[in-house]
């Protein structure tokens, strides 16, 4: 193994992984699987409730144990990789930045609806006081044009961002889609370009591929696909590919594939596989954490969750209107 890297991975299970374990990861889980990430040389460990800093709350779900004491968990056992952090302006605030920071995290990933940036310029200026490297996050990329992405990855720049993703949180871009997008940012922004992809149309490796071949140094995966939906790039088969193809990332092969194996696949409640919810929020262009929800609300109301989410998709619901899931399905209830 290399410490070389041309393409720099960040490791997404211990918070994108939170939604499909309904947010109830324990501290001796993170401990486990941070130490082993760790100890494979990965980058960037993001530990966060799924929908970020103070997502845990009734509308995003509730978490088992306070998320400030499983990033302390993380950094006490990463003395390579750096703990990352999410925040959604508007669900988590400078406070729980400051106090993530305070316990040792040193990665702030502000996330925003894609066309709306321009919340997020305080978030980012104070991750930067507080000497976190700092990503602009614009989630739900494919429901903007590429001129429109453009513009808020340039926002995102002139905040501060070292580092802008484009975010394909439903697993809805289709790789030309992936191509046009990372390849206008790659023209008009100076910072580095991320990709972030979920598996929803079994397209997560093959978008984050074409995004590296575009210029893309950032990208995320979750290991054993552990992440929302039909989960994310599956981080221990990219590190195989890349290293394939002679693109270094620093981490162990050998390493990524026995946490995957021995850790992470027992903490799964069911093996992450593109299944029928998963698949519709590909293809409905959902928010990739309503999968649960939707499941939820159609169980409890009779309906099937499937004309949920193709009933959110054409409303064009995004992340932090969860509210609306069960608002739809009492609807589709009444009209039977």
């Amino acid at each position: 193994m290399t410490n070389k890297r041309d393409v720099y991975i960040t490791e997404v299970a211990l918070r994108d992984g939170s939604h499909p374990l309904a947010h109830q990861y324990t501290v001796e889980q993170v401990l486990r699987v941070a130490k082993a990430l760790n100890d494979a040389n990965v980058p960037y460990i993001e530990v966060s409730h799924g929908d970020g800093l103070a997502g845990s709350s009734l509308q995003y779900g509730l978490s088992r144990t306070n998320e400030l004491e499983l990033i302390e968990a993380a950094v006490s056992v990463a003395d390579q990789s750096k703990i990352a952090v999410l925040l959604i302006p508007g669900i988590g605030t400078v406070k729980e930045l400051k106090e993530a920071a305070a316990l040792g995290a040193k990665m702030a990933r502000i996330a925003t609806h894609v066309t709306e940036a321009d919340v997020a310029p305080q978030h980012i200026a104070a991750a930067k006081e507080l000497g976190m490297e700092t990503v602009g996050f614009l989630m739900m990329s494919h429901m903007a044009e590429t001129g429109k992405l453009v513009e808020q990855a340039q926002l995102m720049e002139s905040y501060g961002a070292d580092t802008v993703y484009v975010v394909d949180s439903a697993g809805a871009l289709l790789p030309d889609q992936v191509r046009e997008r990372i390849r206008a940012l790659k023209q008009h922004i100076g910072v580095n370009i991320g990709f972030h992809g979920h598996n929803n149309l079994s397209l997560a490796m093959a978008n984050s591929l074409v995004a590296i071949e575009e210029g893309a140094t950032r990208i995320d995966g979750s290991v054993r696909c552990l992440g929302a939906g039909a989960g994310n790039t599956q981080t221990e088969v990219l590190v195989a590919v890349l290293d394939r193809m002679g693109i270094p990332t620093g981490i162990d092969l050998y390493k990524m594939m026995d946490l995957a194996e021995d850790i992470v696949a027992p903490i799964l409640p069911t093996p992450q596989e593109i299944k029928r919810d998963s698949l519709v929020l590909g293809y409905a262009g959902v928010y990739s954490s309503f999968a649960l929800h939707a499941k939820r609300a159609a169980v409890k109301l009779g309906v099937d969750s499937r004309d949920v989410l193709i009933e959110l998709g054409k409303r064009k619901v995004v992340g932090g209107q969860e509210d609306m899931i069960l608002d739809v399905a009492a609807e589709i209830a009444a009209r039977k």
